[in-house]
């Protein structure tokens, strides 16, 4: 008979859809276990290491890269903007970088940067005022700036001005120096926002 149990063609229809309800069972099962290996919006929010090529930044260059969504500027410093800096110490509200929470330890020094890469400086773009993108200046008295401009970053938004080492000028808006992350060298030509002395070369 043509329904009968042992009916070939009705055996193979029953055994395929009783395959595809199992497969999209399986499927349903398999999404919240697959997303838990996603990273949760906790730590998407507190943000990755970034890694920053410097080897094709030329002296005087900056590149901006974004770190747990804030803008970090790399400045490949020449010899005269670091032999500028002690010039600067009477201009400036904290020329030793005595606010802590600004930079990690090894960046309490006039370059506010890493020793034997003092060329190199990592500052987080983000004026300690009211948060506006400072804008790099490295030019030595503009038209706009005045005489006494000896290169930095100016924020345009309030007039806060921070010299070649982020460290802020006296009698500006801004309270504090510019952040410095925390950051490694992975290798010579490549630096780690972020990253810890784990990832150190």
């Amino acid at each position: 008979m043509a329904d009968s149990p042992s009916n070939p063609a009705r055996r193979r229809f029953l055994t395929g859809a009783a395959t595809a309800v199992g497969a999209v069972g399986v499927g349903f099962a398999a999404v919240p276990f697959l997303s838990s290996f996603q990273p949760s919006a906790k730590a998407q929010a507190a943000g990755a290491p970034v890694d920053v090529n410097i080897g094709k930044l030329s002296p005087g260059q900056m590149t901006t890269v974004a770190w747990r969504g804030k803008p970090v500027y790399v400045v490949h410093r020449t010899e005269r903007m670091l032999e500028i800096l002690p010039r600067m110490n009477d201009r400036l509200r904290d020329p030793d970088s005595s606010v802590a929470s600004q930079q990690p330890a090894f960046a309490t020094n006039i370059y506010r940067a890493r020793q034997t890469h003092e060329r190199f400086l990592v500052i987080v773009g983000i004026c300690t005022h009211l948060g506006c993108a400072p804008t790099y200046r490295p030019e030595v008295a503009p038209e706009d700036l005045g005489e006494d401009w000896l290169g930095g970053f100016f924020c345009p938004c309030h007039g806060s001005k921070f010299d070649m080492s982020g460290r802020v000028y006296k009698g500006v808006p801004a309270p504090t120096n510019l952040e410095v992350p925390p950051y490694v060298y992975v290798s010579g030509d490549l630096i780690r926002v972020g990253g810890t002395e784990e990832d150190a070369a």
